[in-house]
């Protein structure tokens, strides 16, 4: 008897990216056959994926780069890319697609719609990403990540939470040293789109910190290309023990080692902080669509697990205060730790797996042998 087929469609940022990973992971471990289908900034990400993930790159479009011709033609290699995934669904029929948004996400969510294949969504973010908004209406599910998220009017959706990658649950509810007169850690992670202002702000707000705490202090900062070697500089020149890299592949150890994390509050990095349970301070992206990392942010700032600093209010002198308060108070730094595991879905992406495997027709045996 075949396995049973899940085409995960992805675009190419770790917003999208993880979450995907986290879902393929465990329909593989439930025995599925798993295909990713996503582009070539997608493509950067998927070492991570399991080995047997079957890799597929197909050629997106979109509106918001290129010129006037290139623009013009984006519907027609729209149209090319789901007529040929349709081409291939057909010959190869897959049980259930999921889309996790991101332009390279059309074809497949196209093709499914068009050979009326079951398919679901799952949205990360607060608000509704272009892609995931056309598609709410024209999928059998709709999952969310944030709750509450902004929904088209007659659309319903479910609250499973942001999957997070195996790495990170392994880690869920980690235990937590606070802060302490002790070795001590800072994790700075920004996101590609979002990391120019944490890489200005951040170091000197870390430098202004009382030499006290100063000096029991490291930071790991992952910081853009372009920014690594003057923010490396900066932190040496002020005495600062810290380590830059424009990507760290061991962030869900380091995040474990921190006493805090400042951030951007993209979905992922939200659920990772939750699911492992870390003070944070988290920063919203000024710029992201629908202001949809201020509602990322939300649900630990109202459960007291982290600062919330609007990117208009984000200076030397109110950063380095936050920081000093985590730090110096470490009742205060274990308690939002419990909060943010008391926040946490760490079994987002099982949750998320259960829903597919309802939408495929499958009934899972109980684990009691039971009817539940």
């Amino acid at each position: 008897m075949s396995k049973p087929y899940l085409v995960i469609a992805a675009g190419g940022t770790g917003g999208h990216m993880f979450p995907a990973q986290a879902l393929a992971e465990v329909m593989l471990r439930r025995g599925w056959r798993v295909k990713l289908s996503t582009d070539a900034r997608g493509a950067r990400y998927t070492g991570g994926f399991p080995h047997s993930t079957e890799i597929e790159q197909v050629t997106s479009a979109t509106f918001a780069r290129g010129g006037i011709f290139a623009k013009a033609l984006v519907p027609v290699r729209v149209a090319c890319g789901v007529l040929s995934m349709a081409l291939r669904m057909l010959r190869d029929k897959p049980d259930v697609v999921v889309g996790f948004g991101g332009y390279p996400s059309i074809p497949a969510l196209g093709a499914a719609w068009l050979l009326r294949r079951p398919r679901m969504i799952h949205e990360q973010n607060g608000v509704l990403g272009r892609v995931n908004a056309l598609f709410a209406k024209r999928v059998d599910q709709v999952a969310c990540g944030t709750w509450p998220t902004t929904l088209p009017d007659g659309v319903e959706a479910v609250h499973v939470g942001n999957p997070v990658r195996l790495a990170i649950k392994e880690r869920a509810g980690a235990a937590y040293i606070a802060p302490g007169d002790y070795p001590m850690s800072i994790l700075v992670i920004g996101g590609s789109q979002g990391a120019r202002i944490l890489s200005d702000v951040v170091p000197p707000a870390i430098a202004a910190l009382p030499l006290e705490t100063l000096k029991h202090l490291r930071v790991s900062h992952q910081a853009r290309d372009e920014d690594g070697d003057r923010v490396a500089a900066y932190y040496a020149e002020n005495g600062v023990n810290a380590e830059v890299q424009s990507f760290f592949n061991d962030v869900p150890n380091r995040m474990t080692e921190a006493q805090l994390v400042i951030s951007r509050s993209g979905a992922s990095s939200v659920a990772d902080i939750s699911v492992i349970g870390r003070p944070s301070i988290l920063v919203p992206y000024a710029a992201a669509t629908a202001d949809h990392q201020t509602a990322n942010a939300q649900g630990l700032v109202d459960a007291g697990a982290a600062i919330r600093i609007p990117e208009s209010q984000l200076t030397v002198d109110s950063l380095s205060e936050q920081i000093s308060a985590v730090l110096t108070h470490p009742d205060a730094a274990l308690k939002m730790t419990q909060a943010a595991i008391h926040y946490s879905k760490p079994d987002a992406a099982e949750d998320l797996a259960a829903m597919v495997e309802t939408l495929a027709g499958m009934d899972r045996p109980d684990p009691e042998g039971t009817d539940a």
